[in-house]
């Protein structure tokens, strides 16, 4: 590493991490020159909403004497990251995107800020989401819209825009995000960076600060992830995030890697996997990502997973039938007119009886054992992120069938639990494309490692200058 402490936010994790542990740059160097960065271009791309630069100083201080005093250093110590405002951050509002949330201070750090603390990370701010973080656009009455640094006209994604716009323009090494409907990968291709959706019960989900349980829905399809510029960052930033947390029932202490798996590991590609149509971009970056593998000594193939597209309707149903019940209320109330619309267009699914939602759950079995069985002999799957390039600014408002219709390759690994990573595969007319991959549960070290093989094929131009 040859450049000067000012210039560290233009580093990956992996590298201010090993600096600092080995005296070379101090915490506060590294966070001073993060901060100067989010000064410098944030105004221009509203990512950060609640910039915290005192606390940032201050941590990065208690870093640097903690490592002065010989103490054993986290894998993140020192290291400059965001995390987005719908997790509780001790002290801080969890605004969700609403106004009426502005002064909802969270009385503790949620489980996974408080594993990304105890790694050593340094919180430089809080990124935005759209209200109730609901939405594949970032916007909202309380905070604003957050510009994609590729393209002011078009979505950074949602919910986690503010991460990935964060990232993309090196304001942190690492921005945490979540993922319940693509809310990690989609705003990851958007703004051409990395984004990890874990398998479900790998990172711990508890805000203190919750007045109510979630639903069923949000506790067997949410999960906390990282996005990153660099996939080796995703893998750094989930060791960080997975530590027990024993308020996260569903959690489970699984190693992040497992047994060696015979090689040549198999791939299969699957450019159209819902089976309605992707835009050429979308399917010459799965080849181009297939090529990649291949050239790094993959066996790739064209193939499909059992019932993608029955799948994905599934997800439909679960989510948005619990979200008429447990979300209408507080958007009919409390969001902002653009959400309210968005959601009432979400909420045009057909609300299952009792019996069928009985029956849609029992299902989910079926559909996971399904998958496993295929990926016993092919563990790997490249599929599109979305069916489309990066949307336009707003187009939810105007055409949301389009933009549901476009985003079905989110939504099975959701469902299913599995793990996913979102990773670019360049530029198309100015705008980031990618593929996603995933993988069985558990492994997220195989998605990773084919994730890193495509990227080394497809460099992107990061951080990006605001345009």
């Amino acid at each position: 590493m040859q450049h000067l402490p000012s210039e560290t936010w233009r580093w990956d994790a992996a590298d201010i991490a090993r600096a600092i542990r080995l005296g070379s740059l101090s915490a506060r160097e590294a966070t001073e020159a993060a901060l100067a960065r989010l000064a410098a271009v944030n105004p221009a791309i509203n990512a950060v909403v609640d910039p915290l630069p005192e606390q940032a100083l201050a941590a990065a201080g208690a870093a640097d004497a903690a490592r002065a005093r010989g103490e054993s250093l986290g894998a993140l110590h020192g290291v400059p990251i965001t995390v987005k405002v719908n997790a509780d951050m001790a002290g801080r509002a969890t605004t969700n995107g609403v106004v009426a949330f502005r002064d909802a201070i969270a009385p503790a750090d949620s489980a996974v800020v408080g594993n990304l603390r105890k790694a050593g990370a340094v919180v430089i701010g809080r990124t935005n989401t759209p209200a109730f973080s609901w939405r594949w656009f970032t916007d909202n009455d309380l905070h604003g819209r957050t510009l994609n640094p590729w393209s002011a006209g078009h979505t950074p994604g949602g919910s986690s825009g503010g991460a990935a716009a964060a990232v993309a323009a090196g304001i942190g090494a690492i921005a945490h995000g979540n993922d319940i409907g693509g809310s990690v990968r989609y705003p990851a291709y958007a703004c051409g960076v990395a984004g990890l959706r874990p398998s479900l019960g790998r990172v711990p989900a508890f805000n203190p600060g919750a007045k109510t349980e979630r639903p069923l829905s949000a506790q067997l399809l949410s999960t906390q992830g990282p996005l990153a510029r660099r996939v080796g960052d995703l893998r750094l930033a989930l060791a960080a995030m997975a530590a027990p947390d024993w308020r996260d029932p569903w959690q489970a202490p699984v190693p992040l890697e497992g047994p060696a798996w015979p090689g040549p590991i198999r791939v299969a590609l699957c450019a159209d996997p819902m089976g309605s149509g992707v835009h050429p971009a979308v399917a010459a970056a799965v080849a181009a990502a297939g090529a990649a593998l291949a050239r790094a000594g993959y066996a790739v193939e064209d193939a499909a997973p059992p019932g993608f597209a029955a799948v994905a309707g599934d997800w439909n149903a679960f989510i948005h039938a619990e979200a008429a019940v447990f979300m209408k209320e507080g958007f009919e109330t409390l969001a902002d007119a653009r959400a309210r619309a968005i959601f009432g267009a979400m909420a045009e699914t057909p609300v299952p009886t009792l019996p069928e939602w009985m029956r849609l759950l029992a299902a989910k079995a079926t559909h996971q054992r399904a998958w496993a069985g295929w990926m016993q002999a092919i563990p790997l799957l490249v599929i599109p992120v979305s069916a489309e390039p990066p949307f336009e600014q707003g187009l939810d408002e105007s055409d949301f069938a389009r933009v549901f219709k476009a985003q079905g390759p989110l939504f099975p690994t959701v469902h299913l639990g599995l793990p996913s990573v979102a990773v670019p595969t360049g530029l198309i007319d100015g705008l980031p494309m990618g593929v996603q991959v995933v993988a069985p549960r558990w492994r997220e070290d195989l998605a990773l490692a084919a994730a890193e093989a495509i990227e080394a094929a497809c460099p992107m131009p990061t951080p990006v200058e605001p345009r």
